[in-house]
């Protein structure tokens, strides 16, 4: 039996990058043969060109090719448009590259990727998506096409308004994705456009396990997301996550690392946002005095307020945050410009929470460190994540302040810094994590859940290849 291939096409930037890098290598493991191609756009950033050398050269059984793609045809268009556009425009790109392999067993699509669905049909492959936020929000994505057919425009309801979809708890309108708040706009009608294309392929493999998202898995199973149209098959075949324990030389390892390595077991709390988390100068100052105030040792990543990212891409530590804060907090505080190895700090013993973006690769990082977190959603889906996570899942807190780029004040940080590190609901939390950590770790394991699911898929590709006839 020949080795299948596989050929994995991420959308733009670090955070759709990383986890397609971690399917890539679940499938290596199984023996699978895999080539990630990813776009490469004439205005791409020095920090997706820099996160995409440290994977290829940490990953060298995946094969890693650059496709260039003419650039957007409107840079001045909203964000979500034009990453759509510019990898529709990469159409013809993806299509010679693939008639250029000697075979493709299947093509695997980020969910940005929807027009990469025409170029699978012509050459008779089959596409499923590769879904790497929470199976939640995938519900919410389904069906918000079939909301929106008799519902009125969320911008038009008021902002503390629940609103109800299957799958996931009651959602306040404020915490729902910004860009499909007016049903009329052109961001929103491109989402939908993107959701319900999103439903034509073969199925969706999902970075999650069945224990952690028990509702959203019943809906979407049930087709109740997508009413009125046939099912698709759903994989919850997570977590896909490098939680493997890195060991490296002094030489090697984040000055972090080593600081963290001096502190108490569970004693400090880490403050990472991201690939593209920065916030302005006034919230970096109340972040300060709150964790000063709340006695705690920390380690916290800096980047430069929004505003100054263009002009002074290293932050100006002592500019930006309050007279005498990094005199006052050292020992006990570490502030680290820019970027730390995450995946490595999160696993270190020394921390013991994590304030966090609710990005899903770091929530799925801090479950597989049984990590308690404490959210703070800066863009995106990551708002609605948060709501999953704290009431559905119960593996973290949320700070109060952040709507709509509110500011959250010192008082608040240092709350919810000491409601986790030393109250009776920060064990509880930690209690949660462990929980959970274990049941992930169930589903990974040989005949896990998340392994029987990915055998599932494998079958369903087989008879799709069989009934359809894959191109060789």
């Amino acid at each position: 039996m020949t080795t299948k291939t596989f050929v994995l096409f991420p959308s733009l930037g670090v955070g759709h990058l990383n986890p397609m890098v971690e399917l890539a290598k679940h499938l290596r493991r199984r023996g699978l043969g895999v080539i990630v191609a990813v776009i490469d756009p004439p205005n791409n950033d020095a920090m997706s060109a820099d996160a995409m050398a440290r994977l290829a050269a940490g990953n060298p059984s995946v094969t890693f090719r650059i496709l260039p793609a003419p650039a957007s045809p409107d840079p001045g268009a909203h964000h979500v448009k034009r990453n759509l556009d510019t990898l529709r425009l990469a159409n013809p790109v993806l299509r010679e590259f693939l008639r250029s392999l000697p075979a493709v067993d299947a093509l695997l699509l980020d969910m940005f990727c929807v027009d990469a669905l025409d170029v699978a049909a012509e050459l008779a492959i089959p596409a499923y998506f590769f879904f790497p936020s929470p199976a939640s929000v995938l519900a919410v994505f389904s069906h918000l096409p079939y909301y929106y057919r008799n519902a009125p425009s969320l911008r038009e309801m008021d902002k503390a308004a629940l609103i109800r979809f299957p799958g996931i708890p009651p959602i306040r309108n404020v915490d729902m994705l910004a860009t499909v708040k007016d049903k009329e706009s052109e961001t929103t009608k491109i989402r939908l456009y993107q959701f319900k294309r999103m439903m034509e392929g073969k199925g969706v493999l999902v970075n999650s396990f069945d224990w952690l998202e028990p509702k959203a898995l019943k809906a979407l199973a049930a087709g109740v997301c997508v009413p009125n149209e046939p099912k698709q098959r759903v994989y919850f075949i997570g977590p896909l996550v490098d939680a493997r324990k890195k060991v490296g030389s002094g030489a090697e390892r984040h000055a972090c690392l080593a600081w963290l390595d001096a502190q108490p077991q569970r004693s400090v709390v880490f403050l990472c946002f991201g690939s593209q988390g920065a916030f302005p100068a006034a919230q970096l100052k109340e972040l300060a005095h709150g964790l000063e105030s709340s006695g705690h040792r920390f380690l916290w990543t800096v980047r430069s307020p929004p505003e100054e990212q263009s002009t002074s891409p290293e932050p100006d530590l002592e500019r930006l945050l309050p007279a005498g804060f990094l005199e006052r907090t050292k020992g006990r505080g570490m502030v680290v410009k820019n970027w730390v190895p995450q995946a490595e700090v999160v696993q270190h013993e020394a921390v013991g929470a994590f304030v966090t973006h609710c990005g899903w690769n770091s929530t799925l990082e801090a479950i597989m460190s049984a990590l308690p977190m404490i959210c703070w959603p800066l863009y995106a889906e990551q708002a609605m994540n948060k709501v999953i996570m704290v009431e559905e899942m119960k593996i973290a807190v949320s700070l109060d302040g952040y709507e709509e780029g509110g500011l959250v004040k010192a008082e608040e940080v240092e709350a919810k810094v000491r409601l986790v590190m030393e109250a009776e609901e920060g064990r509880k939390l930690r209690e949660r994590l462990v929980e959970t950590r274990d049941m992930a770790l169930d589903a990974i394991k040989e005949a896990g859940s998340s392994e029987v699911a990915f055998d599932e898929f494998m079958r369903d590709l087989e008879k799709s290849s069989l009934e359809n006839g894959v191109r060789s």
